[in-house]
């Protein structure tokens, strides 16, 4: 056990449980109308929960397990076999697991944008536990669980680069929010402004802090590796809020608070597969292209294809992860080949998981709230609360 590399992973742990609880839970619920506020921050909150329980049950096991190339197995279920002593290479397991836990914590939890203000609350705890399971686990075993996408798999000795989650992150998430942005069809009332775009600001430069131990942490060391993550993914997301502002100035006319820090997180998700192999130049220029690419993709989504991506998921997160990992070949940090056809298999894989699990949930609890409670607001007809009590 190195001791150096031990205190800052326990740090980069709770940084990218931070980006959860509470930075995603604020950039979200900001967003949304002032009646399904506290809807959202119940959804990310309890997906938090679960995850965690779950990931102890079984999908540590699923992904690290090392049964095979496809399947960890249930060799390590509830960390059967792991104690305060062993090792993951120079890190305590236990460690190790946790920190993979916030990972898997942030995932589903990233899906949420896709359905907030009209989605069943039940239909949100089941799908994302067995979404988690069988989506996420598996794409973790087979990129960073030593599976049959990592070097010496079907791609040769060398595998698939995603250094914190471009593909095992951001494509799962974005697939599958498009998968249920789709299936549910669009809000009755899709033209309402973020109601609290001071929370968006808030939320959004947590998720900004927590991303140095997203990124920083998935180095697994106190090195030089390790600062150069956390220097490469602040140019980008710098850099992409710069241009997503700017292109939004020459668009509309005005440059706005939600629309920087949109830019903000495009930038941190298309760092993120390559913040381990390309320096402060490359950051520069990936999110540069990433403020822009990202918000072209937000009208593509909502304007053309007529898809009601609430939060921009996909155009955001899937689309600036996949643009990130196809730039880790592109600079020659990675094969064509292997960052082509990762992003393929994993995106098929994603797309019929993320579907039959849908109709599979939507056969025992409900997937879409009724009219009266989706107009009235989810807070007080689901959860029995108001976020803002204005005769007190």
């Amino acid at each position: 056990m190195n001791g150096a590399d031990t205190a800052w992973i326990i740090v980069a742990t709770a940084l990218v449980l931070f980006m959860s609880l509470p930075g995603l839970a604020l950039f979200y619920g900001g967003l949304v109308r002032a009646r399904n506020v506290l809807s959202v921050f119940m959804q990310v909150y309890a997906i938090a929960c679960l995850m965690s329980v779950l990931w102890l049950a079984v999908g540590y096991s699923i992904a690290f397990g090392g049964a095979n190339a496809y399947w960890g197995g249930l060799g390590k279920a509830f960390l059967w076999g792991v104690d305060a002593d062993s090792l993951s290479g120079s890190l305590p397991e236990i460690l190790f697991f946790a920190f993979q836990m916030t990972f898997a914590i942030i995932t589903p939890a990233l899906i949420v944008g896709a359905y907030v203000e009209r989605i069943g609350f039940g239909f949100v705890l089941l799908f994302s536990g067995l979404w988690m399971l069988l989506c996420y686990a598996p794409v973790v075993a087979w990129i960073w669980g030593g599976g049959f996408l990592s070097d010496g798999g079907i791609f040769g000795e060398t595998g698939v680069r995603d250094f914190a989650g471009g593909i095992v992150v951001h494509e799962t998430a974005g697939l599958a929010a498009l998968v249920i942005a789709a299936a549910l069809g669009p809000r009755r009332n899709a033209t309402t402004p973020p109601h609290n775009p001071g929370y968006v600001f808030i939320g959004a430069a947590m998720l900004w802090v927590g991303w140095f131990g997203f990124n920083g942490g998935s180095q697994l060391a106190a090195d030089g590796g390790a600062a150069m993550a956390l220097t490469v993914t602040h140019i980008s997301a710098a850099t992409a809020s710069l241009t997503w502002a700017l292109w939004e100035r020459i668009k509309y006319g005005k440059s706005s608070l939600v629309g920087i820090v949109t830019g903000t997180i495009a930038g941190l998700a298309s760092i993120t597969p390559a913040s381990g192999f390309v320096g402060p130049v490359e950051a520069l220029l990936i999110g540069a292209v990433a403020g822009v690419l990202c918000q072209e993709a937000v009208t593509l989504i909502r304007h053309k294809l007529k898809i009601d991506d609430t939060l921009d998921v996909f155009a955001v997160h899937g689309v600036g992860g996949i643009f990130g990992t196809i730039m880790i070949a592109a600079f020659g940090a990675g094969s064509w080949a292997a960052q082509l056809g990762s992003l393929a298999i994993v995106g098929v894989f994603t797309i019929v998981v993320s579907h039959a699990l849908l109709k599979f949930c939507a056969l025992i609890t409900p997937l879409r709230v009724d009219q009266e409670t989706e107009v009235n607001g989810l807070d007080l007809a689901v959860h029995g609360e108001r976020a803002y009590d204005h005769s007190s």
